[in-house]
């Protein structure tokens, strides 16, 4: 649930605002208004933090093994040390190219010593180097005195002797001859091999300046809330006063009182005004709370005053990977990768107590759970022919997914709901019409699922009924899709679910105050969006089809590459060729199951988490997840505290 939020605002003594803010982040429940601020001393926290920054970038490309005490550099700033190795290595790179780009052009002249040109001057012999084209050397005659030097398909190198070539470019002469460039060239070389083991050495130290940058951050957020704080001016010095605001979850309100009671702070608390954004703290229990990561993951948080979809998003987004995934194998692989890393995780943040199994393991084991699930029910192990798999297996696969027709298998309950036709296709990988109807079934469920839970948001007020009725039309549209798509029967209350749901949205839309029948105008004069609206709604319960549909084609390409793989027994073959087909066979599988593996994980990105983000929370409960994190003023190692 999304915790209740009060504004807060301190005021403190000028001359104690240094410790009151030290004493603030003790307590660590107010999350700082945040404020544009400059001071000299948080632009020089700033700067070091950019150079600081800068120099572990350079850093990060060198592997560091095992823990190995290195001496600091001279002057104690590792950071310029590396900073400026960084600028050395760049102006060699730089010459490097420069001098690589220089022998390219010289090579076919050989090697000279560019000198020599001047020294000929001097002795009255002019000598004017040239690469002139064929065209223009074919036309030159025989008044110009030339020495050729070398030819290939495109110049000529000459020297002209006492003249000069009109309309041809002089070439330009070196700086050094090309054995002096090849010699600088190898200098350059050793000495970036000497930068590059020095960056490997300093690199051991790169914990030195991670720590620093941690020290910085919680200078830097000290330093940005003092300069933050009004202060009262013309008055005297020693009565000037100091405030900051922020937000405090409702529940530590208690904490923040008792220490401004024993700090001789004034403190004021109210409720957020309505056009005020408060951060965001998202409170769940143990369970709800893996899915936190994800959330973390894409980036998404709640506004204030929307909705928290933790526990539904979990629900669904279980069911939506373990359909997609398709594959109990799958799911076995994905729970043992799980369990394995977050064990190890556990291990290496432990130290001498034991450490905390990551939400992100716990959340993953779930899911591979479901999937196995999944799988299980579905006859679905490497996408093997069911006849194959082992009886024990074969007992687990549950009605309707087991090749059976609808009809024999479809619960009773729901046959009197749904006149189902009589003939349904059957395949041999699973039951289809079943799969469609769930994944219709549940995007319904969802779907519904989001418009109730505005209405319990927007009870008492009259606009409740219109998210009522488009509830109630949602329930028509599902059985739209049934008949549409699945051939079965369209009851005749479905188009009384439809027109009376959408009518019942259209009087009570704007029903927000006012003259009753002149908002119903309103809503009359939004008759184009909302009847686009309502055909959206009906493509979003169509879009559940993609679970099927990618679920379907991971299983087809498994199917693919085991058929690949698959060694003809009965043809005759040395014991050589056998092996040499199974040992095929095998990296066939591995590569094929592993590319599906990972189609499988990108699958659920784009559509597991489009149905929930997009068609549920976006499209039916008005989500914009414009919110932003709760986040203590307070030390790091509070700060997660505070927040769970």
């Amino acid at each position: 649930m999304i915790v209740p939020m009060k504004k807060v605002s301190l005021v403190v003594m000028e001359k104690a605002r240094q410790a009151s803010l030290e004493m603030l982040r003790e307590v660590g429940v107010v999350h700082l208004e945040k404020k544009k601020v400059v001071s000299d001393s948080l632009s020089k926290l700033l700067e070091r933090r950019s150079e600081l920054g800068r120099a572990l970038g350079l850093l990060r490309r060198y592997i560091v093994k095992g823990a190995v005490d290195v001496p600091a550099p001279a002057d104690g700033d590792l950071a310029a040390v590396i900073l400026d190795l960084g600028l050395e290595k760049k102006g060699h790179l730089d010459r490097l190219i420069h001098l690589n780009k220089e022998m390219r052009r010289l090579e076919p002249w050989g090697d000279f010593d560019p000198r020599a040109f001047s020294d000929f001057a001097e002795q009255g012999l002019t000598l004017h180097p040239y690469e002139i084209p064929w065209k223009i050397y074919d036309a030159l005659g025989d008044e110009v005195k030339l020495i050729v030097l070398s030819r290939d398909k495109r110049v000529v190198r000459v020297l002209s002797v006492g003249g000069e070539i009109p309309g041809a470019p002089f070439f330009s002469l070196p700086e050094e001859s090309l054995s002096q460039m090849r010699n600088r060239l190898a200098e350059i070389q050793k000495r970036l091999e000497d930068i590059e083991k020095e960056f490997a050495r300093l690199a051991l130290q790169r914990g030195v300046i991670e720590t620093e940058i941690k020290q910085l951050k919680e200078q830097i957020e000290f330093e940005t809330a003092r300069a933050g704080m009004g202060i009262l001016e013309e008055v005297p010095a020693e009565s000037t006063v100091s405030w900051i605001t922020g937000f405090v979850p409702a529940d530590s309100l208690g904490v923040l009182k008792r220490a401004a009671a024993e700090n001789g702070w004034a403190l004021a608390s109210e409720d957020p005004a309505p056009g005020e954004r408060p951060p965001t703290l998202v409170r769940n229990n143990a369970f709800v709370r893996i899915v936190q990561p994800l959330f973390s993951f894409l980036g998404t948080v709640p506004g204030y005053r929307e909705t928290d979809i933790s526990c539904s998003y979990l629900v669904f987004f279980c069911l939506f990977f373990a359909m997609i995934f398709g594959d109990a194998a799958y799911g076995s692989l994905l729970f043992i990768i799980s369990l394995a890393a977050g064990l190890a995780f556990k291990k290496k943040s432990g130290g001498k107590k034991p450490g905390k199994f990551p939400d992100a393991a716990k959340l993953f084991l779930l899911l591979s759970c479901c999937t196995i699930v999944w799988g299980s029910i579905t006859g679905s192990w490497f996408a093997l022919p069911v006849e194959k798999l082992p009886v024990f297996l074969q007992s687990l696969i549950v009605q309707p997914f087991n090749n059976s027709g609808p009809l024999e298998a479809f619960p009773l309950f729901l046959q009197k709901l749904f006149k189902l036709p009589a003939d349904v296709p059957q395949d041999d990988l699973k039951t289809r019409w079943n799969i469609q109807f769930l994944c219709f079934t549940v995007g319904a469920v969802q779907l519904v699922w989001g418009r109730s839970k505005n209405i319990k948001k927007l009870l008492p007020s009259l606009t409740a009924l219109a998210q009522a009725g488009w509830l109630v039309m949602m329930i028509g549209l599902y059985f739209l899709v049934l008949f549409m798509l699945l051939k079965v029967e369209l009851p005749g209350f479905a188009v009384y679910l439809i027109g009376g749901g959408l009518g019942l949205y259209f009087i009570f839309a704007e029903q927000n105050g006012g003259n009753f029948f002149k908002n119903i105008g309103k809503s009359f004069t939004n008759f184009l969006s909302i009847f686009l609206n309502a055909v959206g709604s009906f493509a979003d319960i169509i879009s559940y089809i993609r679970l099927f549909a990618v679920g379907l084609a991971g299983s087809i390409i498994a199917q693919s590459f085991n058929s690949m793989a698959a060694i003809d027994g009965s043809a005759e073959s040395t014991a050589l060729a056998f092996a040499l087909r199974t040992l095929a066979a095998v990296l066939i599988l591995l590569f094929g199951h592993s590319l599906n593996f990972v189609m499988n994980a990108l699958s659920v990105v784009v559509h597991g988490v489009r149905l929930n983000l997009l068609e549920y929370a976006g499209n039916h409960l008005g989500m914009e997840w414009s919110g932003y994190a709760y986040n203590p003023f307070a030390k790091p190692e509070q700060a997660e505290q505070k927040k769970s």
